[in-house]
């Protein structure tokens, strides 16, 4: 069983925590997040250090504790630094462009792919098969991410695809005569 809950979380300076009642408030640099706390966890913050328990006796209260201290540590690290999921587009004529809050994307089909960005999301293309999404919510990024790769995932042959800059694919070989 996992023990995350127990560990305390530093609050860096520049970031803004207030706790009220079953909900929690994060400010920072970058902006600002809100969280609702499940009833049966228990925040306190003092002198710039949160703790997260979960109520005795109640089912599941440890678990829910550790879920609510990592979403806080989330929060807190996205308002002061932010998260950044980049995704590599391989194939010959493949490639992508930021427009605003839409990313235009032709992956092999008879049409180009519009993705309009969620709100709170930006992308950038350093170049036409690189992609980065850059946020304040990791939820928000990392489905982002995964909704652009869903439109052509990596196939195992010749490895062509969206696919994330870290994703190993594994190739299978080609028929034999």
């Amino acid at each position: 069983m996992s023990r995350i809950a127990s560990n305390p979380i530093n609050v860096p300076t520049g970031a803004e925590i207030k706790v009220d009642g079953q909900k929690i408030t994060v400010k920072g640099t970058k902006g600002q997040l809100d969280l609702d706390i499940h009833p049966s966890v228990a925040v306190e913050c003092l002198d710039n250090v949160i703790r997260v328990k979960g109520f005795e006796g109640v089912s599941g209260a440890s678990a829910f504790a550790g879920t609510m201290r990592s979403l806080i540590s989330n929060m807190i690290q996205g308002v002061t630094e932010g998260f950044e999921k980049k995704l590599t587009i391989i194939g010959v004529g493949y490639r992508a462009a930021a427009k605003g809050k839409v990313l235009d994307l032709s992956l092999g089909f008879s049409h180009p792919v519009s993705y309009n960005l969620p709100e709170g999301i930006s992308a950038e293309t350093p170049s036409p098969t690189e992609i980065i999404l850059k946020g304040i919510d990791k939820q928000k990024v990392g489905q982002a991410a995964a909704e652009i790769r869903a439109y052509r995932p990596p196939e195992p042959y010749k490895g062509k695809g969206v696919r994330y800059s870290d994703e190993h694919v594994r190739r299978k070989e080609a028929k034999k005569k």
